[in-house]
This record gives C-alpha cells, sequence and structure tokens, in this order.
C-alpha cells in the first residue's frame, strides 16, 4: 500500500498498530509511534528547546499545521538544526510503524501532522533505512525480544569486576536506567534519544551479558493503544492525540 500511495502522490495518514506514516504528495513527511518518543522529546528532553518554547510554538502554530516552520521564523531553532531533529525521530518512528507483523493497513486521505511539512523522504528510501536498521540489530544480537521487554540488569553484572572498564558513556548511561521495568523506548526517552539508538545499545549490553536476554525468540512489536488511530480529518484530532501521548509519558 504505501509504494502505492507513494505512486499516486497522495496526501494523508497511513495508520497500522504499531504507529501513523504521514504523506505529503507521496513522500512521508513526518512519523510517529508510542514505541519511539516524539520530536518534542528529542527537543525538550535533549536540551535543544525548553518545554516552554515548545509548548508555545504548539499553540501558536499547531492547529494551523506550522509548528516547525514557527519555531524557525521565530529563531528558537536553526532550520538545519531542526531538520536533524525532524528526520532523526521521522526515521526512528518509521523502524515501528514498518515492523514485520504491525497488523492490518488503513489509509485516510487529506489528513495533515501538526508539525507541518517541511520536506518529505521517497518511500524508498525509508524502507530502505529501516531494513538496514533491522539487520544492524540482527547482526548485534538476534534475540527481538529485547525491543520490547523491560531491561534487566543481568546478575552477573552486579558483581564489581563483571562492567567493562571501558563501557562507552551511551551504553552506561541506559545500564544505569535499566530497572527490570523501563523498555528500552522508556529508556530512550528519558534520556532524550532515538528510541532505535536505545536498542542498538540494549542489544550490545545483552551481547556482553550485561543485561539480560528474555526467554523465546518471537518477534513482539509494540503496539498503540486503540484511540491511537482514531483520526479524524480534522489536524486538531491529531494535535490532541500528540499532545495526549506526551502527557501519558510524564
Amino acid at each position: 500500500m504505501l509504494s502505492r500511495l507513494a505512486e499516486q502522490r497522495a496526501t494523508g495518514v497511513l495508520l497500522r498498530d504499531t504507529g501513523a506514516l504521514y504523506l505529503d504528495a507521496g513522500e512521508v513527511v513526518h512519523a510517529e509511534s508510542p514505541a519511539a518518543p516524539g520530536i518534542e522529546v528529542l527537543l525538550t528532553a535533549g536540551g535543544r528547546l525548553s518545554p516552554e518554547a515548545w509548548q508555545e510554538a504548539v499553540a501558536a502554530a499547531g492547529a494551523a499545521c506550522r509548528t516547525g516552520h514557527w519555531l524557525i521564523e521565530h529563531r528558537r531553532l536553526a532550520a538545519g538544526e531542526l531538520e536533524i531533529s525532524r528526520l532523526g525521530a521521522l526515521y526512528d518512528a518509521a523502524y515501528f510503524v514498518l515492523a514485520p507483523g504491525a497488523g492490518p493497513t488503513r489509509f485516510r486521505h487529506g489528513v495533515r501532522h501538526w508539525f507541518g511539512s517541511l520536506g518529505g523522504v521517497a518511500v524508498g528510501r525509508l524502507e530502505g533505512e529501516t531494513r538496514r536498521r533491522r539487520l544492524l540489530l540482527e547482526s548485534l544480537w538476534p534475540h527481538p525480544r529485547l525491543d520490547t521487554a523491560p531491561v534487566s540488569v543481568a546478575r552477573t553484572a552486579l558483581l564489581p569486576a563483571a562492567r567493562p572498564p571501558f563501557l562507552p558513556r551511551r551504553q552506561a548511561a541506559v545500564l544505569d536506567l535499566a530497572d527490570g521495568v523501563r523498555t528500552p523506548s522508556a529508556i530512550a526517552a528519558l534520556l532524550g534519544r532515538p528510541a532505535f539508538h536505545a536498542l542498538v545499545d540494549v542489544r550490545r549490553l545483552a551481547a556482553l551479558g550485561l543485561v539480560e536476554t528474555p526467554r523465546g525468540s518471537t518477534r513482539a512489536t509494540a503496539r498503540a493503544p486503540a484511540w491511537f488511530q482514531n483520526i479524524g480529518d480534522d489536524p486538531d484530532a491529531a494535535l490532541l492525540r500528540r499532545l495526549r501521548v506526551a502527557l501519558e509519558r510524564l
């Protein structure tokens, strides 16, 4: 369906159990998934933008689907800096939306995202990057359940001599937040990082024997709650949906 929509230069939102892809003239301009921190998390938790500045932008331009343009026009962020964050969030969420076995797919024509369009990504390029990421994870430690299960520190890792002396800072930050309750996506949101980065770190930590590998090999995917896909044609509905997601993460 996605390839066909690209050929038709369709505009709207493609919905799956794992999230949504927003298209403009056949290119993907935004993606969101409950498994991936949104662009607002990457910008605010990452320290690039204050929560107050983000809320100001959404209040002023969200209903008109011009939040991104507003941030640039009012010099809250440079265009290049915002583009890096936007594409990072897009590829990150698309990885989960395009996951195998993500359930049925449907498309709503004409629906726009409240952030607005600042340029699209070709469907073929997006699918290719998603495949590359999936192969990378499999090459690191082929246990997909690690991507959605709570991250638990391995018992052997609790010994003083078990942790490598030169563990990279990024992996150490993930390990410090592994409490047996938080999933990789939850850890990513706390750190203000893309979820895929956390998946890579968790797989590497599991390969080192520092976090537990869940039993079984059945692929699990993060499913969106039922209300997540209840998108109306009014762009205000999509804006309210994203705000609800943000509030539930607090």
